[in-house]
């Protein structure tokens, strides 16, 4: 058999639906079982994918992103990890009823993932080469040679200089942005219809981050891949997605195109985080900060769970949750979203 055969990914059985919704969640919920008691990860989350589109996820470390991401991939450590309720529909099968002989051949063909720190995701003690081929030894039934030049290919289609003599190096020998591009060749060798980036930029300066992004949306637009981006940085996002979805202690409090969200927020968290980022026109100020921290999962507050933080906080704030409800053109969880979205 000749590599251009074992190459071709073959036909999936999986199609998105009429509209072109690739991946469904619904009142996702994840748990923690820890000695100091449950912390309550992902609390009800839902949101949807279609072909081609990219949906950001953002919010600051301990929101749920990564939990999310990891609960769709299906690589949850479980125990101590419980999931209550909720469901993963890929193409309308629920990943979390499903087999899991059949979802590792989901895991990689269908649904791949970028990890956020690429040289701890990466194995030192082997060459980049074979692990970007091991995805073809495992799936795909290639031996070692023609998983080698496999790994060649991906590994020049994602600009990495001299790849025919690179591929034999280990992770150690690469500087962040090629380690982080070696994980994007792995992530699309076989071809995702899904690809979630967790942090992809992470630690990388701002002109290696402006690369991968631009990579990751040539990819998109050339394989028609449904993106997530997780991030916490709003400004890796701006000219790259088309929705976002917002979270807070593992619930989503907004969700609206980009461009609304953006001008014009609807949730005081939201705005938060949009005035915590330096602008051009604003030079020599002390940037805007969020007082506070997130809130132990374990001991989440009554009410909407991030009134102890905001500054427009009320008596009602404090004993009711606010539900996900239109705003205008977008979404908000909050008592006030009409006086947030009008300044």
């Amino acid at each position: 058999m000749t590599t251009t055969t074992k190459s071709a990914a073959p036909a999936s059985s999986y199609k998105p639906d009429a509209d072109g919704r690739l991946l469904e969640v619904d009142d996702l919920h994840v748990e923690f079982h820890t000695p100091d008691g449950i912390a309550r990860a992902i609390n009800g989350v839902s949101f949807d994918l279609h072909e081609g589109e990219t949906l950001a996820i953002l919010g600051e470390s301990g929101s749920g992103k990564s939990v999310t991401a990891q609960a769709i991939m299906g690589i949850l450590d479980m125990p101590p990890a419980v999931i209550p309720s909720g469901s993963i529909r890929y193409c309308g099968q629920d990943l979390l009823t499903m087999p899991e002989e059949q979802r590792r051949k989901v895991r990689g063909p269908e649904i791949s993932m970028i990890f956020q720190d690429a040289l701890s995701s990466l194995n030192p003690t082997f060459p980049v080469g074979w692990q970007i081929g091991e995805m073809f030894r495992q799936h795909r039934g290639m031996n070692k040679s023609d998983a080698y030049a496999q790994a060649v290919r991906l590994m020049e289609r994602v600009a990495i200089p001299a790849a025919k003599e690179r591929v034999k190096s280990y992770p150690h020998q690469f500087s962040g942005g090629m380690r982080q591009r070696i994980m994007i060749a792995m992530a699309i060798a076989l071809d995702p219809a899904v690809l979630i980036a967790d942090e992809p930029t992470t630690a990388l300066d701002v002109t290696v981050q402006a690369q991968i992004m631009a990579l990751l949306a040539e990819l998109q637009e050339e394989r028609k891949m449904g993106l997530i981006l997780i991030t916490h940085d709003l400004g890796v996002v701006a000219d790259v997605a088309d929705r976002a979805a917002v979270m807070y202690a593992g619930r989503i409090v907004a969700r609206a195109g980009i461009e609304d969200l953006y001008a014009q927020p609807a949730h005081p968290y939201t705005r938060g985080l949009l005035e915590s980022i330096p602008r051009l026109d604003q030079k020599g100020q002390t940037l805007a900060a969020i007082g506070g921290l997130p809130p132990n999962l374990t001991r989440i507050p009554q009410g909407c769970a991030f009134n102890p933080r905001c500054r427009m906080a009320q008596d009602i704030c404090r004993t009711e949750l606010p539900a996900l409800r239109q705003v205008g053109q977008q979404q908000s969880a909050c008592h006030f979203a009409e006086e947030v979205l009008n300044g």
